[in-house]
């Protein structure tokens, strides 16, 4: 008897063109197991519905006869069914407000929910994430937008040549032209106005780690955080080369006290800590965020330094601020709003604290696309999709029938349940608050 799994069609937006299982992924699995994939039809997705035929699966709209219906981003309420077993990013462990009708009608309708972004080894470490691929894109988005507006305000860079990451076929065409920009730096210099081209990373993860794997690309020399105003004011960079500075948490904060600085503490009592992140913004030209964010932990860009930052007639070197984490009113105060693929930047107004679609106005160009890997389609569904596959079969088989407690499934799998048959799971319980 064949168990039915189906693969529902991305509809947040026109831009979400990824899927959780490619083709081949999903025919090798159909080879290996007694499954048959339902699979809806999409005009958008990055592998066509004839690769999913060729790969043995049913296109139709209706994925009723599917016990487990897998996703990628959010599923609009009116389409959920009860009692189905649903696995996607939910987008609801911070309590977001704008999610709680959504977990609200899971539970009415007694369906499971599974997080991606709760499937943890036996150190915590996510073992399904895109945040590489949001690295990759937010890095060619930034460079763009930092191309773009040196060119509103007159000044010609390498940048200009960039393309904004949902411009270009692959992730190969990206590096080729990153590349051909280094080499252009290499040869030719940096203007005197932008040098020493320094881009700042706050965090050092999987979206960190992307962007800088884009950045490297270009005639890339690290420095240290405390290096920075001496490379600066003492003239010790060249032209011929761009610059780096990534910062970790003992750079971005100080012990309120005069105990030293120690990583856990901070992470268990952040209100012992200030931050000193804003020391070292007037010397960026770009700045880079993918640090995880929640409310306890302090800002580390805010409106008022943006306001004394371009308070002066003087133009700061600081001009893009790429915010891949898309906290809204985060750890970046001047990210006001998500933007997509389509208006993907905006000028913050620090004196207004308004927001411009575009390149043009006083202040700092903030990208904040909120799917950034969506625009590189093939390779994040791909590195996803590899790594979802092995726990496909115990999403299947298990017996969703019994109590949570007597669940027989792979340890990843059980601590991602946020939802069970209508019920919060006991680590969280805490969004009752939410919910409420």
């Amino acid at each position: 008897m064949k168990i039915n799994i189906g693969i529902r069609r991305e509809d947040i937006s026109r831009w979400e063109r990824r899927v959780p299982l490619i083709p081949s992924h999903l025919r090798e699995l159909q080879e290996k197991h007694p499954f048959q994939f339902y699979v809806q039809p999409s005009d958008i997705r990055v592998f066509p519905d004839g690769e999913y035929r060729a790969a043995g699966a049913v296109v139709q709209e209706d994925l009723c006869p599917s016990r487990v219906v897998l996703a990628i981003k959010e599923i609009p309420l009116q389409l959920f069914e009860p009692g189905k077993v649903y696995v996607f990013f939910s987008h609801t462990i911070k309590g977001q407000a704008h999610n709680m009708p959504m977990l609200r009608k899971i539970m009415e309708l007694g369906c499971t929910l599974i997080d991606y972004e709760k499937m943890t080894d036996d150190q915590g470490r996510r073992v399904l994430f895109f945040g590489n691929y949001a690295g990759h894109a937010g890095m060619v988005d930034s460079l763009w937008a930092y191309g773009q507006r040196m060119k509103l305000l007159g000044l010609k860079t390498p940048f200009e040549r960039i393309k904004q990451a949902v411009h270009y076929a692959s992730l190969t065409e990206v590096r080729e032209e990153v590349r051909a920009v280094g080499q252009e730096i290499v040869d030719r210099g940096l203007p005197a106005e932008i040098s020493p081209f320094i881009c700042g990373f706050f965090g050092y993860g999987h979206v960190s780690q992307g962007a800088q794997e884009v950045y490297d690309l270009l005639p890339a020399v690290e420095i240290r955080p405390s290096e920075l105003a001496e490379t600066v004011e003492k003239g010790y960079f060249s032209p011929h080369r761009v610059y780096k500075v990534v910062f970790k948490e003992e750079d971005m904060v100080r012990p309120k006290g005069a105990q030293p600085f120690d990583l856990q503490d901070y992470y268990q009592n952040p209100d012992k800590y200030y931050p000193v992140s804003e020391e070292y913004l007037p010397y960026l030209n770009i700045l880079i965020n993918g640090i995880f964010w929640t409310p306890k932990y302090p800002r580390f860009v805010t409106r008022k330094f943006l306001q004394k930052l371009y308070g002066t007639k003087d133009q700061p070197r600081l001009q893009v601020i790429g915010d891949i984490t898309c906290d809204i009113n985060g750890s970046i105060e001047c990210t006001v709003r998500a933007t997509d693929s389509e208006k993907p930047v905006y000028v913050y107004d620090p004196a207004t604290g308004e927001s411009r679609d575009g390149f043009e106005g006083a202040g700092p160009v903030v990208l904040a696309v909120y799917n950034l890997p969506a625009e590189l389609p093939i390779e994040s569904s791909t590195y996803f999709s590899q790594g979802l596959k092995k726990y496909v079969p115990d999403l299947a088989l298990a017996d969703y029938n019994r109590p949570f407690d007597r669940l027989e499934l792979d340890p990843v799998l059980k601590k991602a349940i946020i939802v069970y048959k209508g019920e919060l799971t006991p680590d969280f319980r805490y969004l009752e608050n939410y919910l409420k």
